[in-house]
Parts: C-alpha cells; structure tokens; sequence
C-alpha cells in the first residue's frame, strides 16, 4: 500500500523534474562552465561561488533521525542505531538525476563488503521519504534506483545536510558529502565532491580499511595503502622508510 501510494504522490513531480532536465539539458546537464569567476555545472541548480563548510575529521558526528525507505518501507533511523559501528553517511543532491543514481547503486550493491567490516551506509539527500520510494521503485534502465541494500533517508527540513556542513543555502541541495564515522561516533574522515563528479566506492573502502588497520594494529598507513602492504610503526619508522628505499 505504501509502495503504490508513495508512487502515486511523488512520481508527477519527479518526472516533471526528469521531463525538466530532457528539455533544458544545456543549463541542466553541462560540465562545469567557468565565466569570469562564475561556475555553472548545473545551470538554475547550482551556484558555485555560495562556499561551503563540511565538518571536519574529529568532530563528534551530528545527531540525527528522519523517515527513510529500508527494503521498502518506511521506517524511522537515527545516527543512535549505528553505535558499535563503522557508518558510511553519504549525502547526494538529488532524486531522479544523474550522477546520483551511479552513486547509490554502486554502494548499496557492495554493502555486503561493508557490512563485512561492522559497518553499513546511509544515503541522505533532501528529497522526500515518498520521492525516495517512487525513485526506488523505479527500473534502473529508466534512471531509478531499484532494489536497494542500504536505507536512503530524507532530510526534508534540510537540518541534517545544514549540521554535517554540505548544504548549500541558494538551492537547498546538499553537496556530494561523504562522512566515515566511527563506532564512537566520531568523524574520521570527511570528504564532498562538487556536483557533476561522483564518488569512489573503492576508495571509501581502502579509507575504511586503513582506519580500522590502525585502531586494531597502532600502525599508520602511507599513501595509497591497500590491506595487506607495510604500515608504519612510529616507534621505529626507518624500518618502513628502509624498505621502501632500497
């Protein structure tokens, strides 16, 4: 019932957004396009001179709660549900777009690498619990989301997107924002893409991996670690440096 309902609300105004962007596609859809200072990636969408301050590594993650759609249905999630575990919270722009779809399909097909690690993800954006599920109760070959391993959450009154730092006051979007949230509830990592660019699901996954390398083992990772190659142990860092410089 709440399938054909949500469907029923939501698709007119999310496919008179889809129907929007087929018929304006040089505002909409362009790359990034910078004159004299003024960048417009997604035309009436996007303004790129508004500046923004996503939180940062250490910061004590924002509470939250909000109506999302899990396998399905509506259910009411909170950031209190993820203690003891690792939290991939990730925020996208839009339902019914472009870029976002690639995105949330990527991640939620791979949850279960994830979930292997003690940790899950949320995807967030400003749409509508209602928009969410028309959106996922769409066929992937037409743009939607279809079956979904990982809960997408609704941050209607934008108050989420505003606390974690990644919305931006002229549209009231929320930008490509990726926040790694440990078992304590604190931000280790923090990263947001501008609009047209969509995030690595391989990389989140050698991020998770390296933090959780150094919380078990007190070693640090050196760039580009992948599981499995040297760390560093501070005590005795020339033994790494030895290594690598023969």
């Amino acid at each position: 019932m709440f399938r054909s309902l949500a469907t029923k609300l939501a698709a007119p105004a999310c496919f008179a957004l889809r129907a929007r962007a087929q018929a304006v596609p040089a505002t909409f859809i362009r790359l990034s396009h910078h004159e004299e200072g003024h960048n417009e990636a997604w035309g009436d969408f996007y303004y790129g001179h508004q500046g923004i301050r996503p939180i940062g590594p250490t910061t004590k993650a924002p509470a939250f709660e909000g109506q999302a759609v899990v396998n399905g249905e509506f259910k009411t999630i909170s950031l209190n549900d993820y203690k003891d575990k690792w939290l991939i919270f990730f925020f996208y722009p839009l339902d019914f777009t472009f870029v976002c779809p690639t995105e949330i399909i990527a991640f939620g097909d791979r949850a279960a690498e994830f979930r292997k690690l003690n940790t899950e993800l949320v995807a967030c954006s400003c749409d509508s619990h209602f928009s969410h599920l028309a959106w996922i109760n769409t066929p992937r070959k037409d743009g939607g989301l279809g079956d979904m391993q990982i809960p997408v959450l609704s941050d209607f009154s934008k108050k989420i997107a505003r606390d974690f730092g990644v919305l931006c006051p002229k549209t009231g979007l929320s930008y490509r924002g990726l926040f790694l949230i440990d078992p304590k509830g604190i931000v280790r990592y923090s990263g947001c893409n501008d609009l047209p660019v969509g995030r690595s699901v391989d990389e989140t996954l050698r991020l998770l991996k390296a933090f959780q390398f150094f919380e078990k083992h007190g070693e640090v990772c050196p760039a580009d670690w992948e599981e499995g190659e040297e760390s560093i142990n501070t005590k005795n860092p020339k033994k790494y440096f030895g290594n690598k410089n023969k």
